[in-house]
């Protein structure tokens, strides 16, 4: 199908629930990618973070296809010796005790929800159920990860929301002031990604860190866009200097193949029993396979280190670029604020132009794969910044 005849039938069979650009891509290699026109780009987006080694990766692309040719699916009824393995080198990694799969970030975000309100009215009473998140955040679609998440505008047309979140700005004061005796859980994201790149204070997060502690209020960390190698530590709460009781893990996690992973603290690790979760889908043989091919790549020290080294590049060279305001973020999770404050417009005429990027409130945003060669980035922000000069 040519793009007319795929924009067509888009909108005759699939509800209208994405803005999307006016391409269909139909194969890539690394950062690079071809549509059905035959027209080839730059990727800066990894599929909003999903694609961590680009496109097609051939370890990874064995490591899937091996295992589809052996056993696609078997329920969660019965032993699986490669979400075991996944399991066991997660733990491994991160210093986590056990772990949940899922598909998806809301769902990881979900059981993460589910955790926490169990831990904390089975020690302290059917009422110490209520979770702090922060305003700005974004945590998922689902009813209650759109419940956590502090942005009016996803709240929209979906009440009743499920009860029991409260949304406080960055700072520990407007934490403490919406603790109650009934507070199990603080939810964060140490960069809010849907919130427009924004890092978190690490004085805030230290101070955060120590009041959860002292008063046994489980801090979660949602890692679904900041985790595997994307801030440049396997996971971003390791470039804090903190250990969160929880953490969610998606996105970068499969390659490319929907995951989700909620991961626990020692703690924590007896209070889920049989039948208080469960998922049809989770820890899939096929993507699991996927996970662990990402894995054993993305957390070797010298690939991390290269993430860093890329992400200092990527930075200077937009910063380099008088068009473009400032730059925020970590390692190769970006946000570029231009002075003219039309990054919706810019990121389409990038397109035009042969470069893929996002946008995250008023910023362009960046999330190329963490496998970009130089040359590609270069020739990216080439294209970015001949765009900006002739808007």
């Amino acid at each position: 199908m040519n793009l007319n005849e795929v924009v067509k039938k888009e909108h005759e069979n699939i509800m209208q629930t994405y803005s999307r650009f006016n391409l269909a891509l139909v194969s890539g290699k690394g950062a690079c990618a071809q549509d059905t026109e035959g027209r080839k780009y730059i990727d800066f987006t990894s599929g909003i973070g999903v694609n961590c080694l680009g496109f097609c990766d051939d370890n990874w692309v064995n490591a899937v296809t091996s295992q589809a040719a052996k056993l696609q699916h078997t329920s969660n009824l019965f032993y699986n010796p490669v979400q075991v393995e996944l399991a066991e080198k997660l733990c491994s990694l991160t210093g986590f005790s056990k772990v949940f799969f899922g598909n998806s970030g809301a769902e990881a975000n979900e059981c993460a929800i589910k955790l926490a309100r169990k831990y904390g009215t089975e020690k302290y009473g059917e009422n110490h159920n209520k979770i702090i998140t922060l305003k700005n955040s974004f945590h998922g679609r689902t009813i209650t990860t759109l419940s956590a998440t502090g942005q009016d505008v996803f709240h929209k047309s979906f009440t009743p929301f499920t009860e029991g979140f409260f949304y406080a700005d960055a700072d520990i004061q407007s934490v403490k002031e919406f603790t109650s005796t009934d507070t199990c859980a603080i939810i964060i994201e140490l960069i809010q990604g849907e919130g427009g790149v924004l890092p978190m204070n690490p004085q805030f997060v230290k101070e955060l860190s120590e009041f959860c502690r002292k008063n046994d209020i489980l801090l979660i960390v949602d890692e679904v866009q900041t985790g595997v190698g994307r801030t440049s530590k396997l996971y971003c709460f390791q470039n804090y200097g903190i250990m969160p009781d929880i953490i969610t893990s998606a996105k970068g996690l499969g390659g490319g193949l929907p995951i989700g992973a909620c991961l626990c603290s020692e703690k924590l690790q007896n209070v889920m029993g049989v039948s208080s979760h469960g998922s049809t889908f989770g820890g899939n043989p096929i993507v699991c396979a996927g996970a662990l091919a990402a894995l054993n790549k993305v957390s070797q020290d010298n690939f991390l280190n290269e993430v860093h080294e890329k992400g200092k590049y990527f930075t200077d060279r937009l910063k380099a670029i008088e068009e473009i305001e400032y730059v925020r973020g970590m390692g190769l999770m970006l946000g570029a604020k231009l002075k003219k404050d039309n990054a919706k417009e810019i990121a389409e005429k990038c397109v035009e132009n042969g470069l893929l990027v996002l946008t995250a409130k008023n910023l362009l945003r960046f999330l190329p794969p963490l496998t970009i060669t130089y040359e590609e980035m270069d020739k990216g922000i080439n294209i970015l910044e001949n765009t900006l000069n002739n808007q």
